[in-house]
């Protein structure tokens, strides 16, 4: 009987360095795949499979592809990057708009270098955090907040945005990523392209511009992929292809002026364009409020804590105290601003997100997922727990549902 026990114990002992050594072989040196997360700006699921996008097509047709994905509130840029490496909803991770203002670090712009590299302004943890502190190298060729020092951690390898860069340029640094020995190779990676967005803005979201823009960006996805297969890399890739928000026309004329909305006298403009913010000059809050709460002919606004409920936004400090939401297809800029408008149709985002025009991608390929699937719509925040279960670290927490995504995974256990 007691040999017998012996015998079992000695069993487990060596199941268990087993297990070990099966753990060990995902953790640095070992040769799990990389996860490429890749930002296409401003493409809506409707640009796809129309002559444009062969590349983009094929790995939609041949992994899974989502019918649409919801961006969180406001449908705007750094937001919605942000959320999709968090899993928090702009209103808890504090980046609440492209504009913003804080009572102690003062005003936020997108182009404001300075603002954007300081971690005080990125809230919740990165994937980038959670991976780096879990000894997983990490590399972001841009990427809204990779650039600060969040919770004091960067990437391991990081650039500043470098608008206009050449495609081959980018697609040739994350070639040299992925083709790195186990040892060095990050484990996630990411890529931007803002390449549909700007031709999208300035001459809407059915121009020859942004045609254009799509089969360059395809190409270099198209570039990749033989590349990544070329090179032997193709089960040490899983691919995942998103965008933050869709984009909308907005033909000519169809503009307000932000000092038409209310006097500047009595309130400061926070933010314009599509989610237009506003905080009332000191003594000044009635003027203001009669002047903007309620509906409007082209836009809605509402104090800060009457917002619609759907929207989850309105807790957070840095939202203005007044906001006002421009109805589709309407923008709202600075008075001086209109003579240098464009006299033609342009795009816009930053609508409400329910609007259909506001619809995001989410395509997935490779060898974490499972193959010719397409999911129903779901809400971006639900992408970060499948990027923390792709990377096998633990999430931090989150606003999303990692149900959600479980029928992408050939392992949906």
């Amino acid at each position: 009987m007691m040999s017998c026990r012996f015998l079992l114990a000695a069993i487990a002992a060596c199941l268990l360095c087993a297990c070990s050594a099966t753990l060990s072989s995902a953790t640095p040196g070992g040769d799990a795949p990389t996860l490429l997360l890749v930002s296409l700006d401003g493409v809506h699921p409707d640009m796809l499979g129309r002559g444009d996008t062969p590349h983009l097509d094929r790995l939609a047709r041949e992994g899974v592809r989502a019918a649409w994905m919801q961006p969180s509130y406001p449908a705007l840029t750094f937001p919605n990057h942000y959320t999709l490496v968090t899993g928090l909803r702009p209103d808890r991770h504090g980046m609440v708009h492209n504009a913003m203002y804080d009572d102690d670090l003062g005003a936020f712009a997108l182009k404001d270098r300075d603002a954007v590299g300081d971690g005080r302004w990125w809230g919740g943890e990165p994937l980038w955090v959670t991976a780096e502190r879990a000894g997983l190298p990490t590399a972001t060729m841009f990427w809204p907040g990779s650039e600060a020092p969040v919770q004091g951690v960067r990437p391991t390898r990081w650039y500043p945005y470098e608008d206009g860069l050449a495609l081959e340029v980018r697609i040739d640094r994350v070639l040299g990523w992925l083709s790195e020995p186990a040892a060095t190779r990050p484990r996630l990676a990411t890529l931007y392209f803002e390449h549909p967005d700007h031709a999208g803005h300035g001459y809407g979201p059915d121009s020859p511009q942004l045609h254009a823009a799509l089969r360059d960006v395809d190409a270099a996805i198209g570039d990749l992929l033989s590349a990544i297969a070329a090179r032997g890399l193709r089960d040490r890739v899983n691919l995942v292809i998103v965008s933050d928000h869709g984009m909308a026309p907005v033909p000519a004329g169809q503009v307000v002026a932000v000092e038409d909305m209310v006097d500047p006298a009595d309130a400061q403009v926070v933010s314009t364009g599509q989610v237009v913010g506003f905080r009332p000059r000191p003594g000044r809050e009635a003027a203001a409020a009669a002047a903007l709460l309620g509906a409007h002919a082209r836009y809605d606004c509402w104090r800060r804590e009457a917002l619609p409920a759907r929207w989850q936004y309105g807790q957070h400090p840095r939202v203005p105290p007044i906001v006002c939401q421009m109805h589709v297809g309407w923008d709202a800029v600075p008075r001086a601003n209109l003579a240098r408008r464009p006299d033609r149709t342009r795009g816009s985002h930053g609508y409400d997100p329910a609007a259909p025009e506001m619809r995001a991608i989410f395509i997935a390929h490779g060898p974490a997922f499972r193959s010719g699937t397409e999911l129903p719509g779901f809400d971006n925040v639900d992408v970060y727990p499948l990027l923390a279960r792709l990377l096998d670290v633990e999430p931090a927490e989150h606003d999303g549902d990692a149900r959600t995504l479980l029928p992408a995974l050939r392992d949906d256990r």
